[in-house]
């Protein structure tokens, strides 16, 4: 990925009245990469699309592209497109004729939006005789890469995606995840790409920016935003998550709910009496600990089976600890627990598969 910056906003606010759905907002986009802005509903994230590409105007703060100011540059003037959920194609057109829109606009020769709708067929491998086809003729899938097609045609700077697969049933999505992917290889164009599924933004980004209330929380990529979260809704928002509330003592011994940490992990994770903080582990890293266990866990916890879950490729189990506390495992489908609802069993996890989440 290039690292020179494309996309720059900076000290970006957007109120409605009393309302301000963005607060503040600085973010760097590199050249070329896809960066996935992900949240719940209402967190600011199409309202930041929105303003991206001059759909609304920012109530203070600046955005830069290629390092000139583009948030007072009309939106039909600015190198830059967006995807809609809706598509937004045309469907009195045919589908050469959605691709060729933005051309024609430009007062490009017939043949030559010609030529060009028929390159842009094959990069998103349509056959070249959808080029008279009508839209309404086209699956929901055509559809998408007819307007993944029209958007390429304005050949823009950055491409916006506005949750574009969100309408679509579960195996299009991932079929189309796979494409946008391998598209953005393709291309080198810079995506930037709004949605509120968290498994499309770790199956094709580069970066994800998690917002929260017109913020963004944290900024990296997905590995290091999954295993190493900067707070308890981060940890949350990507997926299961165990989380303990840390207690550190004046001699550095720190516990966590009914067990006890190992002396090493105070220096490990840093600890220091009275701050607060929680001890963080994924699900797939506990195990249940049997009597043929190699080697004693680092941490361990004694609970009782509630339920299980089947999700195909793997288990997941819900575990009562006896202080109280729920718990959710995570195995692979060879790894299955053996034993029944409601049985005793000892789960333990190593403190390298551990992450301290500082603050409240």
């Amino acid at each position: 990925m290039n690292q020179n910056v494309i996309l720059q906003i900076a000290g970006l606010y957007k109120r409605f009245g009393d309302f301000t759905a963005l607060h503040s907002i600085d973010l760097k986009v590199h050249d070329g990469e896809f960066l996935a802005i992900v949240g719940p509903s209402g967190s600011g994230k199409t309202t930041l699309i929105r303003l991206f590409v001059g759909m609304d105007e920012p109530t203070d703060g600046t955005i830069w592209l290629r390092g000139q100011r583009i948030d007072t540059v009309p939106a039909n003037q600015r190198p830059t497109c967006m995807v809609f959920q809706s598509l937004a194609l045309f469907p009195h057109m045919t589908v050469g004729q959605n691709i060729e829109f933005p051309l024609k606009i430009r007062g490009m020769k017939p043949a030559e939006r010609t030529a060009r709708a028929l390159e842009l067929l094959d990069l998103l491998r349509l056959p070249r005789s959808y080029h008279g086809k009508r839209i309404h003729q086209c699956s929901g899938g055509e559809r998408q890469r007819v307007a993944l097609a029209r958007a390429l045609a304005f050949d823009p700077e950055i491409l916006f995606f506005d949750e574009p697969l969100s309408a679509l049933d579960y195996r299009l999505r991932k079929t189309l995840e796979k494409e946008l992917k391998d598209l953005h290889a393709r291309t080198g164009k810079t995506f930037v790409y709004i949605t509120h599924s968290l498994e499309e933004a770790m199956a094709m980004s580069d970066r994800i920016a998690i917002m929260r209330a017109g913020k963004f929380e944290q900024i990296a990529p997905a590995d290091d935003i999954y295993n190493r979260p900067v707070s308890r809704f981060v940890a949350e928002f990507m997926g299961e998550v165990n989380l303990f509330p840390l207690t550190v003592e004046e001699s550095g011994a720190a516990s966590a709910g009914s067990f006890t940490l190992p002396p090493r992990a105070t220096a490990r994770f840093g600890l220091v009496a009275g701050d607060p903080a929680t001890l963080m582990v994924r699900p797939e890293y506990i195990g249940f600990v049997g009597a043929g266990t190699e080697t004693e866990p680092d941490l361990s916890v004694r609970g009782r089976v509630l339920n299980e879950f089947n999700l195909g490729s793997r288990f997941q189990y819900e575990i009562e600890a006896e202080d109280g506390q729920r718990l959710t495992v995570e195995t692979q489908r060879d790894e299955r627990f053996g034993g029944a609802i409601g049985d005793t069993v000892t789960l333990g996890w190593a403190i390298d598969h551990c992450h301290v989440i500082r603050g409240e």
